[in-house]
């Protein structure tokens, strides 16, 4: 790693670093895309997905709290979903990101550290919340962002 990058602290990079998938974050992807095609969800369709994380959410919601499973493997799912869709409809593409809050799959731009977003943080925040509804608004805006910030949107 080059040292220039470390903050003061040793704590981790100042821009995020990005890096190619290697073939467990290939497994990864893969393992989250089978789960969600079991679950009947299909990446293509921003309701489809919503749907499936808000019937999920709540679902587990309704488990008593002792007898809940873990749910990081559905986090895991919809992160990988909500990845995917973007790594589809847009210019970003699957990296893994190393910056001062750890290493993460995330889907990024072409330009290193310039345009990040990490799925696992969006869908963990709000399984948090117990927040239904959010899935197909949030990633529009992201679609919509991407969209504009194309070089021949300003054309």
């Amino acid at each position: 790693m080059d040292e220039s990058l470390i903050d003061e602290s040793g704590l981790g990079p100042l821009r995020p670093r990005d890096r190619r998938l290697g073939p467990a974050e290939e497994a990864r992807v893969a393992a989250g895309l089978e789960a969600l095609t079991a679950a009947g969800v299909d990446v293509g369709d921003l309701e489809s997905l919503g749907a499936g994380f808000d019937r999920d959410l709540l679902e587990w919601k309704d488990i008593s709290r002792r007898k809940r499973p873990d749910h990081a493997g559905i986090v895991e799912m919809y992160a990988v979903g909500i990845g995917e869709h973007l790594s589809r409809t847009t210019d970003l593409r699957w990296r893994v990101v190393t910056d001062v809050f750890g290493t993460d799959l995330a889907v990024t731009d072409q330009v290193e550290g310039d345009f990040v977003v990490v799925p696992h943080n969006l869908v963990a925040a709000r399984w948090m919340r117990g927040e239904a509804g959010w899935l197909p608004g949030v990633v529009r805006h992201l679609i919509g962002v991407r969209a504009s910030a194309a070089p021949d949107a300003h054309a």
